[in-house]
């Protein structure tokens, strides 16, 4: 519809002048011709104490260029050009918006951050389709319940106000992915929060939060979650049956006891530092097996089990400032690129070893397994156990549901370890460290249940069909190996969420996980890649890792931008000279944003 239309009864070109010149003095023409050509205006950081009416009204009014010349290219024809969708005020000084929001329903994004906001208007319910609304640091108290009705919201930043409460109807946001409460001044969280189905980052950080609504647990989506810098004295057991949770932010509170975390299968990272728990047992750190970052530092620690060697793709530990005396020898086995001791009182490791560094420490546990003999995982043999049993970890397969024949550097599975799983339910398999060529073929046996398979540090060099036939594989460790390929039978595993193919002979990426619709994660690190696809790339739409370091990438597609969902992109130590280093130091958003800006139009 043209803007003519929009106001009929009207002399197109009365009475604008002067209003032009008005706002020129804020907001100058160009701007705003340039605003109804793309659909978004920046006016940040413009000392504006209020928005300009010009602002309000410019899908409204006849633009001040139709005063001057009557004559357009197709290109300047004002009455065919686009509403505003983008609109960013942030940085100024505004302290309030008056109801001539209204004026702008096709607005998708409405950036008002860093102001001087202490409420907004009632009129924000017209904006039907808002998807992102940033109004974080400014100075609001309480929200208007018109915001319930911004049913297309994704994004809502409200962090650094002062709200002390959510107003009723907030689960009515169906649609909202992204919600940033942090640094204001709620002391609880309502339970129809749990509605919000599509949720997958919510922050709660730095409030006065005392507890949490065990209903938090129905955010079936809910991947980041984040509750730093509160009260919290204890977490709901509900919240261990989140299934997608992949961040997990505790530090900061009071509490004195882990949960235990039977269903977060996917949990990558756990911050729990500055807190007052004392005891960490096998029961915490049981179902941990995607755990890359484990943050335990300033808690009142005494003693680490050796169950932390359950924790294969641990990489950071942070043991800080605990009241450890000693460290299980086991730990040393553990492939960790940063280990955290200082503030303890060991007594078994001498302090010029842990000021060396992580490796050093671990090469002094290693070495003090060798010094002590045998293993202590091995179950010892008993009355209870069959001789074919006694090299078998029984206590793994009964209590924690692992077959686990690691670091043995067997050259094959004995049948004994596949004949002692008996009618246990097992879920995770570890063969790392061995000396494998082939997948065991009796590994099939458990393809209805297992959904986490460890084969890292082996010796394959081809996969074969047996793995591809685990219906429930969810987690796939194969690094460290000598793989050049992956079968395309592989793309059978439809529940597969992550796979670590580091440190073996990629010269690409295996065409097949472009088809395996369900991977979050891939980490093929250390390889020889030299091209990527990046249009089956943006297919993959639940794709948000991943680590192509240390390859050898020439080039990076522009396309890759368009990756919108990827949260981790990590392009370090490859040959490419541009994005250079000053980018790739950004972070992913600011990758992705470079990529996007050189694709071909």
């Amino acid at each position: 519809m043209s803007r003519l239309q929009r106001v009929p009864g009207r002399d197109p070109r009365a009475g604008f002048r002067a209003e032009g010149r008005d706002c020129t003095t804020s907001v100058p023409q160009g701007l705003l011709k340039a605003a109804r050509r793309s659909g978004q205006l920046n006016l940040s950081g413009r000392n504006l104490s209020e928005v300009p009416q010009c602002v309000w009204r410019i899908n409204v009014d006849i633009p001040e260029e139709a005063n001057q010349n009557l004559s357009f290219s197709s290109a300047e024809r004002w009455w065919e050009q686009t509403d505003l969708t983008k609109l960013i005020i942030s940085n100024n000084k505004l302290q309030s918006l008056t109801d001539d929001l209204r004026l702008l329903p096709a607005l998708t994004v409405l950036d008002i951050h860093d102001n001087q906001l202490t409420s907004l208007p009632s009129a924000l319910r017209e904006l039907e389709n808002l998807q992102k609304l940033n109004v974080s640091h400014n100075k609001l108290k309480m929200l208007p319940e018109e915001i319930t009705n911004l049913k297309n919201l994704k994004g809502l930043y409200l962090q650094h106000n002062e709200l002390t409460y959510i107003p009723e109807g907030f689960e009515q946001l169906s649609n909202l992915e992204d919600l940033d409460l942090s640094s204001n001044r709620l002391s609880t969280v309502p339970v129809s929060f749990s509605s919000l189905s599509s949720l997958i980052r919510l922050n709660l950080s730095s409030n006065q939060l005392k507890s949490l609504p065990a209903e938090i647990s129905k955010m079936k989506r809910l991947k980041h979650l984040d509750c730093n810098s509160n009260l919290l004295e204890t977490i709901p057991p509900e919240l261990a049956g989140m299934e997608s949770l992949e961040l997990l932010y505790l530090r900061r509170n009071k509490l004195r006891f882990l949960p235990e975390f039977p269903s977060c299968r996917l949990l990558k990272e756990l911050h729990v530092g500055e807190n007052q728990i004392e005891m960490l047992g096998a029961e915490h750190l049981k179902h941990l097996n995607s755990i890359l970052v484990l943050d335990l530092r300033d808690n009142k620690l005494k003693s680490v089990p050796d169950e932390i060697t359950l924790l294969q793709s641990l990489e950071r530990l942070d043991l800080s400032n605990n009241d450890i005396s000693s460290l299980p020898c086991s730990l040393g086995n553990l492939h960790l690129k940063f280990l955290a001791l200082e503030g303890n009182p060991l007594r078994t490791i001498r302090r010029e070893i842990i000021n060396k560094g992580t490796q050093e420490v671990l090469k002094y546990l290693r070495s003090k397994i060798k010094d002590d003999g045998p293993s202590q995982d091995s179950v010892t043999e008993t009355a209870m156990t069959l001789p074919s049993e006694s090299r078998v970890n029984m206590h793994a397969i009964v209590a924690l549901k692992i077959l686990d024949y690691s670091d043995k550097q067997a050259p094959f599975i004995p049948d004994e370890v596949f004949d002692a799983v008996k009618n246990n339910i097992i879920t995770s398999v570890n063969f790392s460290k061995n000396q494998l060529c082939e997948i065991p073929k009796r590994i099939i046996e458990l393809k209805e249940m297992v959904s986490d398979v460890n084969l890292s540090f082996n010796k394959f060099s081809f996969i074969s069909l047996e793995l591809c036939m685990l219906q429930k594989l969810t987690f796939l460790d194969l690094r460290n190996n000598f793989l050049t390929s992956l079968p395309e039978e592989m793309k059978l595993l439809i529940r597969l969420q992550t796979i670590n193919l580091s440190f073996n002979r990629f010269k690409m990426l295996p065409e097949v996980l472009y088809h395996i619709s369900t991977l979050e994660t891939i980490l093929i690190s250390n390889n020889q890649v030299g091209s990527l696809d990046a249009l089956k790339m943006k297919m993959m739409e639940n794709l948000s890792t991943l680590d192509l370091q240390n390859n050898d990438l020439l080039q990076i597609p522009p396309e890759l931008g368009n990756c919108v969902n990827l949260r981790t992109l990590l392009l370090d130590g490859n040959p490419f000279r541009v994005p250079r280093a000053t980018i790739l130091m950004k972070g992913t958003a600011a990758i992705l944003e470079y990529l996007r800006d050189r694709i071909p139009t």
